[in-house]
C-alpha cells in the first residue's frame, strides 16, 4: 500500500497485519495487536507503522527509538520508575532504546509509530565531533536536527 493510498484512506481505515505480543511480555488479559508497515528508509534504519490492540496489560521492551502518536482509544504507560502516564488521542510519546514500560490498554488503542534504530556509539560520537568541528570553522550553523524542508530561511 502507498503512502499516497494511506493517506487517501485515512490512517483509521487501513487494514492491519496480526503481529501478537510475546506471550512472556503479557501480565494480564489477552491483548490482540495487528501492525501495518507504511514506509521504510532506504537505508533501513528508519520506519513508520500503524498498530493497534486491545484490551490487556503488558511490558514492552524497546530495541529501538520510538515516536508514537495515539490516533484512537488510549493507554496507561508506566516506566521504569513507576511514574504512570495516561495517553489517548492527540497525544505523542518518546521511547529511547533500552528503556522498557508497562502498558495498559484498557480497551483499545490506535498509534502510528515512528522507529529508528538510533547509530553505534562511534558512530554518534564521530558524527557530533564533525559538526562540532564544522562550526568551530564557520562551515555550517551546526546540526540542525529539523530536515531543511522544514525550515524558514
Amino acid at each position: 500500500m502507498s503512502v499516497e493510498s494511506v493517506v487517501k484512506l485515512g490512517v483509521e481505515l487501513v487494514d492491519l497485519n496480526p503481529s501478537p505480543i510475546r506471550p512472556d511480555w503479557v501480565l494480564e488479559g489477552n491483548p490482540v495487536a495487528r501492525n501495518r508497515l507504511i514506509s521504510g528508509s532506504a537505508d533501513g534504519t528508519a520506519s513508520t507503522l500503524i498498530w493497534d490492540c486491545t484490551a490487556g496489560r503488558f511490558n514492552w521492551f524497546y530495541d529501538i527509538d520510538e515516536t508514537i502518536y495515539v490516533i484512537k482509544g488510549g493507554v496507561v504507560v508506566k516506566d521504569f520508575a513507576g511514574v504512570a502516564r495516561r495517553l489517548s488521542a492527540g497525544d505523542t510519546i518518546f521511547f529511547p532504546a533500552g528503556a522498557r514500560a508497562e502498558w495498559h490498554v484498557e480497551d483499545y488503542i490506535r498509534k502510528i509509530a515512528f522507529c529508528r534504530v538510533p547509530l553505534p556509539r562511534s558512530v554518534a560520537f564521530a558524527r557530533r565531533g564533525y559538526r562540532f568541528l564544522k562550526r568551530l570553522l564557520g562551515n555550517g550553523d551546526g546540526a540542525k536536527a529539523t530536515p531543511s524542508m522544514f525550515q524558514s530561511n
